[in-house]
């Protein structure tokens, strides 16, 4: 791993993904690496920690929210708040779909995850993030 790489990770999240022992913490490393390799500026923390949900939600950023990660009972979810803007060819959004603005992407135990697919929708998504204005720019 080079020192970029391991700079762009963030402690908690690979404690979050360590602590899930079955296929679902192997399901999620993997989207994980795909999610960093997509884009050298993503920005890799956890946020919304509480009671009910301790160690907080694995995000990626890069001006904004690209996506986070969900580990579910029966699912791996990336969760794109801006999806319904992202351009998806290979439709591989498969819950969200009657949001107006989010979409996302459950990986079962038997899924595969298309990473070329993956990265592009990362791509897409911050550059979507991009098109937005700068704060104290908008009008």
């Amino acid at each position: 791993m080079t020192e970029k790489e391991n700079a762009t990770r963030n402690r908690e999240v690979e404690n979050i993904i360590k602590n899930v022992k079955d296929w679902r913490g192997d399901k999620m490393s993997q989207a994980r690496n795909i999610i960093l390799e997509a884009d050298p500026d993503i920005v890799e923390e956890v946020k919304w920690k509480k009671p009910s949900n301790p160690a907080g939600v694995p995000v990626w950023s890069h001006n904004g929210i690209i996506c986070m990660g969900n580990i579910l009972k029966n699912a791996v979810r990336l969760t794109f708040p801006k999806g319904s803007m992202i351009n998806d060819p290979e439709g591989i959004f498969n819950t969200r779909l009657d949001s107006k603005t989010v979409r996302g992407v459950d990986y079962l135990k038997d899924s595969k995850i298309d990473q070329n697919a993956l990265k592009e929708l990362v791509k897409e998504a911050a550059k979507v993030n991009l098109l937005k204005p700068p704060a104290g720019k908008r009008k």
